[in-house]
């Protein structure tokens, strides 16, 4: 066991039989196939405490160097919510009238997605996901961050995956530009990047996923064994 000043002993890592193992392996695939990106949300409201309990979640994410290059920003203001969804039709319209390309356009129609955002204002909470490419560990510092985009995708992998544990509804949106998120929220966009909006309720009554979106691709598809 090492220990020293500046590392400490591995406490809490808890081992298994390998028939547990793979038990756990199964139950958490179960689970975490149930997450369907959705678009059709309830308006019923969700406890800040558990947003709040999600984000922490997030936040224990490996990041590089450990300089957690993140910051989220929680909206359940109305008004906040009004202005995102004007801001984020604005660019959906010029997107979905050609700005997305032929191609892109094509991949989407599988899914049935249009310009109209109108989840950005019924769904509860709205979390918008911040990259920062100066920071570091401390309140106050301002060091480079490394592998910023990777520590974020990881941290935003966590935080979906713990609404989902937690009983909600997710929807991933990135408009383009997202520059607009950092003037709504209040974040200097020289220091925070928008990296995603996560949209996240209840499903409402009713609620569906496209067919096209339950295809998966096979194992042998994804993944090679050597």
């Amino acid at each position: 066991m090492i220990e020293t000043e500046d590392h400490f002993p591995l406490i809490d890592f808890i081992e298994y039989s390998e028939e547990e193992m793979l038990t756990r392996a199964q139950a958490y695939y179960q689970l975490i196939k149930r997450r369907h990106s959705i678009r059709q949300f309830s308006d019923r409201s969700v406890s800040e405490a558990i947003i709040a309990q999600c984000i922490q979640t997030a936040a224990t994410a490996p990041s590089g160097a450990n300089h957690q290059p993140w910051h989220f920003v929680a909206i359940s203001d109305p008004n906040v919510k009004s202005q995102i969804r004007h801001e984020a039709e604005a660019l959906e319209h010029s997107f979905y009238d050609g700005r997305g390309g032929k191609e892109w356009l094509e991949a989407l129609k599988p899914l049935g997605t249009n310009a109209n955002k109108s989840y950005l204002e019924r769904a509860p909470w709205l979390i918008a996901v911040f990259s920062q490419k100066r920071g570091g560990i401390e309140h106050d510092d301002n060091k480079a961050n490394y592998y910023v985009h990777e520590s974020v995708g990881i941290a935003t992998g966590f935080l979906l995956q713990s609404l989902h544990q937690a009983g909600l509804g997710t929807l991933t949106h990135t408009p383009k530009p997202m520059s607009f998120l950092s003037k709504i929220c209040g974040r200097d966009n020289d220091i925070d990047r928008p990296y995603m909006l996560i949209v996240t309720g209840y499903p409402d009554v009713g609620a569906s996923v496209p067919a096209h979106a339950l295809k998966k691709k096979s194992m042998q598809d994804i993944c090679t064994f050597m």
